[in-house]
């Protein structure tokens, strides 16, 4: 009951919390646009999204090291709080082993998706600030493989 009157009064909030969202989302994907390897969420023009999470997909070159870890030490020691949600694909899980969801083809995708996804922080209350230090802090990353190269 008590959960049940907590989420009511928090209801009449929903489109507010989903708009604040969505201006996040599209504070990184201005912030972010053009970097090199590092592919923000596509949103398809007649729809729209919540943004529960926001997934970056940071390429790896040519099956090296991959480079979603070295942006996850990044944004570690500059105190950015990220996450990795899904770090296994399910059909490499042992649990699907021999399934027959593992017998339906190359899933070379999938294992690439894996190995490359990161979320960034995504809360209603993300300021213009935070968002642009944490643009700042993949910016940097970029820039510093180009220097490196």
């Amino acid at each position: 009951a008590l959960q049940a009157a907590i989420l009511r009064v928090k209801l009449r909030h929903l489109d507010a919390y989903a708009n604040a969202r969505r201006e996040a989302a599209a504070a990184y994907d201005r912030l972010l646009a053009g970097l090199d390897g590092i592919t923000t969420p596509y949103q398809a023009p007649d729809r729209t999204h919540v943004f529960h999470q926001y997934t970056l997909r940071v390429a790896s070159a040519g099956g090296g090291p991959r480079r979603r870890d070295a942006l996850a030490e990044r944004l570690t020691a500059h105190g950015v709080p990220h996450a990795v949600y899904y770090p296994v694909p399910l059909h490499r899980l042992e649990v699907f082993q021999g399934a027959a969801a593992s017998r339906h083809g190359d899933l070379t995708h999938t294992d690439a998706a894996a190995d490359e996804v990161i979320s960034l922080p995504m809360h209603t209350e993300l300021t213009p600030a935070q968002l642009a230090y944490i643009a700042g802090v993949i910016h940097d990353f970029a820039a510093g493989e180009k220097r490196m190269l």
